[in-house]
């Protein structure tokens, strides 16, 4: 077996997979959504501590506003759901994404389906959320549109994921 000389400064050597094919990292909407986690927490970072709900609200609100029909209007639908079943929690971007969060910690989050061009919008809850029911439970919902039905259901999962 010939030795492996390590890459020369400066060279990119690309990564295999188990099934030995090169892998192609990050897609380019991931590393749009790295870019934009980055740019809020600069963006956070210089409004400082006496940012509050408002800043947050601003933020998601013009993200919603971006986002094309009809996940616009699931995610505005969404946006009033989460307020009034829990208005603790404080709005922000995450990830380019709506998201909610409680001291600190985003809770639930809404991505459209166009974010990363998938044939539906899907909300989620990060392991902050409680949720916890027995050894599994669900983290995320694929939505395709919104019913009365769902808004009840996602409205008694925020409430219950704030608890």
């Amino acid at each position: 077996m010939a030795e492996r000389k390590p890459a020369k400064k400066g060279t990119k050597t690309s990564a295999t997979t188990a099934t030995g094919k090169a892998s192609q990292g990050f897609t380019e909407e991931a590393r749009a959504a790295m870019r934009e986690r980055a740019q809020g927490l600069k963006a956070a970072a210089l409004r400082g501590r006496r940012a509050g709900k408002a800043d947050g609200e601003h933020d998601v609100l013009a993200k919603i506003a971006e986002m094309p029909e009809p996940d616009r209007a699931m995610a505005e639908r969404l946006h009033a759901i989460i307020k009034a079943s829990a208005p603790a929690l404080s709005p922000r971007t995450w990830y380019g994404m709506p998201a909610y969060a409680m001291d600190g910690k985003v809770v639930c989050f809404f991505q459209s389906a166009q974010k990363f061009k998938t044939r539906y919008a899907s909300f989620g809850f990060s392991d902050a959320a409680n949720l916890d029911e027995g050894a599994m439970w669900p983290t995320a919902f694929a939505l395709e549109k919104l019913t009365a039905a769902e808004e009840a259901r996602i409205g008694a999962l925020v409430k219950k994921a704030v608890s």
